[in-house]
């Protein structure tokens, strides 16, 4: 079986070589009606978090931040924003997105599940299509509880992706939903470079064959966050292609505060 060290590597290098047109979907959100559709739906449960509280008072976390969108789009809002990603590339990536906000945010090289910041750190941390491709997803969880503050807040994003090279039901949704990628004309988002190292990566990481996030709201809570779930927040921020390409995978919202 592949170790933690293993899995983290070849993380690495598949995302290395990814890069370049990862950060073409990036963009395309930033030259879209996504940019604004995300930034409101942050930047309302942060509001809703931290009442009275301006956004250059808040100190933002965002872990896996790949090509930037939400390190951009948090940074525009005026929160302080740090971005650390596992691959040295996708920093590349996310600084040439930025453009002249690039130096606005400390972009750093880290991984997800051994934070180099101090206990208490952030008042946010907010991740996205990440958790699910973590070897050990609870030692995140239990770092990023860790460097929030007291009173801060999570928003985790993410989706059961893969669940389908575990589950039937789940399989047949998503050649369902090729199906419908196909009748409808539109491209298929989930045919990338590659695509089967991907899927061997997803085989031996623990999330991929979890009900989810029903795990989470349990690891969470017994590391000390309050939790809650929105399991319909795909309706809000989605496009309309990516509803058609991930009808059956639907992503969920993961909203978790460090008690004060």
């Amino acid at each position: 079986m592949a170790s933690k060290q293993d899995i983290l590597s070849e993380n690495r290098a598949y995302w290395t070589q990814r890069a370049p047109t990862y950060s073409e979907i990036n963009r395309a959100e930033l030259f879209s009606r996504s940019r604004e559709v995300w930034r409101k739906a942050i930047c309302e449960q942060i509001a809703a978090r931290f009442p009275g509280r301006e956004p250059r008072e808040l100190r933002v976390l965002e872990v896996g931040t790949g090509p930037g969108f939400f390190a951009i789009i948090l940074t525009e809002a005026g929160y302080r924003v740090t971005a650390v990603d596992l691959t040295p590339n996708m920093l590349i990536q996310a600084k040439k997105n930025a453009g002249e906000r690039a130096g606005e945010i400390e972009f750093l090289e880290m991984n997800a599940e051994a934070l180099a910041f101090a206990d208490n750190s952030f008042d946010v941390i907010v991740t996205r299509n990440l958790t699910w491709d973590l070897p050990h997803p609870e030692d995140a969880y239990r770092e990023w509880h860790r460097v929030l503050k007291p009173g801060g807040l999570l928003l985790n994003f993410d989706a059961n992706w893969y669940r389908y090279l575990f589950d039937e039901s789940a399989l047949a949704g998503y050649e369902e939903d090729r199906q419908n990628v196909a009748a409808r004309g539109i491209r298929d988002e989930d045919i990338g470079e590659n695509f089967d190292v991907m899927e061997n990566i997803a085989r031996r990481v623990p999330l991929s064959r979890l009900a989810r996030p029903a795990w989470d709201k349990r690891v969470l809570s017994d590391i000390g966050f309050d939790v809650e779930t929105d399991e319909n927040i795909w309706e809000r921020v989605w496009t309309e292609e990516e509803k058609v390409n991930f009808g059956s995978t639907p992503m969920f919202l993961i909203r978790a505060v460090k008690p004060a």
